[in-house]
């Protein structure tokens, strides 16, 4: 039997399923799905706002948190209208090349993401350990050229993905990705052929990322918890820590999100295959959930911001 007989020969279209084995309770799990993505995109927007419009907030750490917000937007959006179209209006058909635009943007947005959290934390680091260089250190030019360098990094480092698939496959043993959205595995499992160098490239570009942006993260909280519990005063080390439990929060739960998403899609097999997706949506939903959240209730003066902004309208 020829190899068109058994394959697909260059697919326009991939259909997602969505949740395997939760299918029939899809529509529900789309209603708690749909509301962390409005409260994320609203509470995210708002976030930006209020920077923009508030003076005193245009400072290194709050331009940051303006790119974080920015970039929660883009990756909670680059998914859920596709995700709910298919779990509530049964549209689970996606053209080839939108679906490796929305696997490139996904990708890309997280390293974006992962690289704005080691901006954040080399800013506190800067201002907790050396305050009297930060003003000169972190100007506005060196805070848009990180902002520039880690975009332009994520998406240089995630489009040989898109090569790699778009070049080296032809013929598809299915056109079901066993997914609600367009993730680089998933879709490489598609492919008739050898995998292993879409594979390898993936876990290179993963592991480049975030153990690069996950390594500086984390001595510079070490240097500064020394900074700080040096400090001669208690309440002295209390007030410059409260600066940072936001950050370490948010911190926290991105990477935790992503080792348990990618641990348990990597080394998981016995796993209900529901789970790996729940927990690989969980990971793209929450941080654009929670992010303003954490930020409003930690943050003294976007607090005071959006008190002034609500009562001035």
């Amino acid at each position: 039997m020829s190899l068109s007989n058994l394959t697909v020969f260059m697919p326009s279209v991939l259909t997602l399923t969505g949740i395997p084995g939760l299918e029939s309770v899809q529509c529900w799990i789309g209603i708690p799905f749909c509301a962390m993505y409005l409260i994320g995109v609203i509470g995210n927007a708002l976030l930006l706002v209020i920077i923009r419009s508030e003076r005193s907030l245009h400072q290194p750490m709050y331009i940051f948190l303006a790119m974080l917000g920015a970039t929660d937007i883009v990756l909670a959006t680059s998914i859920m209208p596709k995700m709910l179209g298919v779990f509530w209006f049964h549209l689970p058909d996606i053209n080839f090349d939108c679906c490796l635009f929305q696997m490139w943007l996904i990708h890309t947005f997280q390293g974006v993401e992962s690289g704005i959290l080691l901006a954040m934390a080399l800013d506190r680091y800067v201002a907790i350990c050396y305050p009297l260089r930060h003003a000169t250190i972190f100007t506005t030019q060196l805070v848009t050229q990180l902002g520039a360098v880690v975009t332009l990094r994520a998406a240089i480092l995630v489009a040989p993905c898109l090569v790699l698939i778009k070049c080296r496959f032809q013929f598809y043993h299915t056109t079901v990705i066993s997914h609600s959205y367009c993730e680089h595995m998933a879709i490489v499992k598609l492919a008739a052929g050898n995998i292993r160098v879409n594979k390898i490239y993936g876990l290179f570009v993963a592991f480049t990322v975030a153990g690069f942006d996950l390594t500086f993260i984390t001595l510079s909280y070490i240097q500064i918890f020394i900074t700080v519990f040096n400090l001669p005063q208690k309440e002295a080390r209390l007030k410059t820590f409260n600066t940072c439990i936001a950050h370490i929060c948010v911190f926290l739960q991105f990477y935790l999100l992503a080792f348990f998403s990618f641990f348990s899609h990597r080394f998981g097999s016995h796993i209900f295959p529901w789970i790996h997706i729940l927990f690989s949506s969980f990971y793209l939903l929450v941080p654009p959930f929670l992010n303003p959240l954490i930020y409003g209730m930690k943050t003294d003066q976007i607090r005071v911001s959006m008190v002034k902004i609500w009562r001035s309208s």
